[in-house]
């Protein structure tokens, strides 16, 4: 244990302070200020961990971090002994270190009668720390098996299973449709939330390892799956969950209404230095975001930072509580709570029982405002607009973020024997395993849209899988099954 009486003597969390919005919404750069580092602060915090005989840390993250451990380590000053416990269950903490939700500190046991251990800060300065010291090394196979794998996706479940099977001796490659490795990550999360220098240090890292790339190669159309399954002993899909849930109502087609993806992804290779014809931008517009998760959260710090004249963000379901109750969500599962990123800091409006009723248009058929409506709850539990309680609200840009409903099914199709769950994500086994012989899926293209920790504990999972299929035996870990679900109420 860390310190002893360190949850007794510092009892308030300690987080490093963001840049000031008037600056950060200036710039694309990590809305944190990096520069501001307080060594003791993260020793209180570090030390306020009580190494608990159950940690339910452990079980509110998929991937099993140690994190009491390194939380012991790091309050010790024993770095490079932090960063082997925590790379032994995570292969990628920079990234769950900035962009995962933080299911383990909703499940810290200090957390039922205080502020929870600051663990997602303590991962992230691990990391970082090692970076800044070079400590983070290739790790070369012993031996090479001979055998050759296809990871179809690069996301974090993609990279996780590459990282892991390179390292297990076989021959990986990895094949991503985008010009860039990354991505969910890295066209669809923008960079004030994670820099993209993140990413590329981890795919020179695996090329060094040997790992191979493949970008600008989409399997199904330049490669067909039937011919990658003949040239590779196994495949894996990693191809996530990026078929886009729909809005059918009256006014759909007007321009100037567009999936939220297309126009975060057109934002990043701008600010990656791409010229993007025809951009998708907010400037000087009034901006609709319909849809209160992450990825709407992202609209607005981006239409933000393009100079919107004003972002409204719509959400059909009731405002979350900012308690969490403990008789509809108690601990240790992850609650729905009021949640301010640090986007909604930065600016905009949120409304919350709004349903959708009808775009208006100019004679150019260009969006200029949208019907809503309180939701009400009908009689057959559905949630619809309650007569009587309309409001027009002016829009020049609409952003659909309403979640994802499966991967592609088009060329997937290719597969004889594939079969689709009726979410809409590909069938397999409890080991990750399709129907068809020596093909795999992982991550959001089988569980359907989750956070960035399942994509990488799938990912190691599934590596484990098919290290198993190829030489009969494994050492891999395997954190989950393709049935583990998340601890909730």
């Amino acid at each position: 244990m860390a310190d002893p009486r360190g949850f007794l003597k510092h009892r308030e969390r300690e987080l490093p302070k963001s840049r000031p919005v008037p600056v950060r919404l200036l710039d694309w750069k990590y809305v944190k200020d990096e520069l501001d580092k307080d060594p003791e602060a993260l020793n209180r915090q570090a030390g306020r961990c009580m190494d608990c005989g159950i940690p339910f840390c452990h079980q509110g993250c998929p991937l099993g971090n140690l994190i009491p451990e390194w939380n012991d380590l790091v309050w010790r000053g024993q770095w490079d002994d932090a960063l082997d416990r925590l790379h032994a269950t995570n292969n990628f903490p920079e990234f769950t270190g900035r962009i995962c939700p933080a299911p383990c500190e909703t499940s810290c046991v200090l957390g039922i009668n205080q502020p929870a251990v600051t663990i997602k800060n303590i991962e992230v300065s691990i990391i970082d720390e090692a970076f800044e010291r070079g400590t983070v090394k290739p790790l070369e196979a012993t031996r090479q098996t001979g055998r050759t794998v296809a990871v179809v996706g690069s996301g974090p479940a993609g990279l996780a299973a590459a990282q892991q099977l390179t390292r297990a001796g076989h021959t990986v490659a990895v094949f991503e449709k985008d010009d860039r490795i990354g991505g969910l990550m890295r066209y669809g999360v923008p960079d004030f939330k994670m820099e993209k220098i993140h990413i590329d240090r981890r795919v020179a890292q695996m090329e060094a390892e040997g790992t191979r790339f493949r970008t600008s190669t989409e399997i199904g159309k330049d490669i067909k799956w039937d011919d990658l399954r003949a040239r590779y002993d196994a495949v894996l899909i990693c191809t996530g969950s990026t078929v886009p849930r729909d809005l059918p109502i009256p006014g759909r087609r007007y321009r100037g209404i567009h999936f939220a993806m297309p126009y975060l992804t057109q934002s990043n290779k701008v600010a990656a230095g791409d010229t993007v014809e025809r951009q998708i931008t907010a400037k000087d517009k009034h901006v609709i975001i319909i849809g209160g998760g992450d990825t709407g959260s992202d609209c607005l710090g981006t239409a933000l930072r393009q100079g919107a004249k004003s972002v409204t963000t719509l959400a059909i379901g009731v405002q979350p509580s900012e308690q969490r109750d403990p008789k509809s969500q108690p601990w240790p599962t992850h609650p729905m709570l009021f949640d301010v990123s640090s986007s909604h800091e930065e600016g905009g409006e949120r409304k919350f029982l709004a349903s959708s009723v009808e775009f208006l248009a100019d004679e150019d058929e260009h969006v200029t405002s949208l019907r809503l409506a309180r939701t009400q709850i009908m009689p057959d539990g559905t949630r619809g607009p309650a007569p009587g309680t309309e409001e027009e609200i002016p829009a020049d840009l609409v952003l659909l973020s309403m979640g994802f409903t499966g991967p592609q099914r088009d060329t997937l199709g290719q597969l004889e024997h594939i079969g689709f769950t009726p979410r809409g994500t590909v069938a397999r086994n409890d080991q990750f395993a399709t129907a068809v012989d020596g093909v795999f899926v992982a991550g959001d293209a089988g569980r359907g849209q989750s956070l960035v920790v399942w994509a990488i504990a799938e990912g190691r999972a599934a590596a484990a899988a098919i290290d198993t299929y190829l030489t009969g035996s494994t050492e891999l870990p395997a954190p989950v099954t393709a049935r583990t679900l998340a601890l909730r109420a």
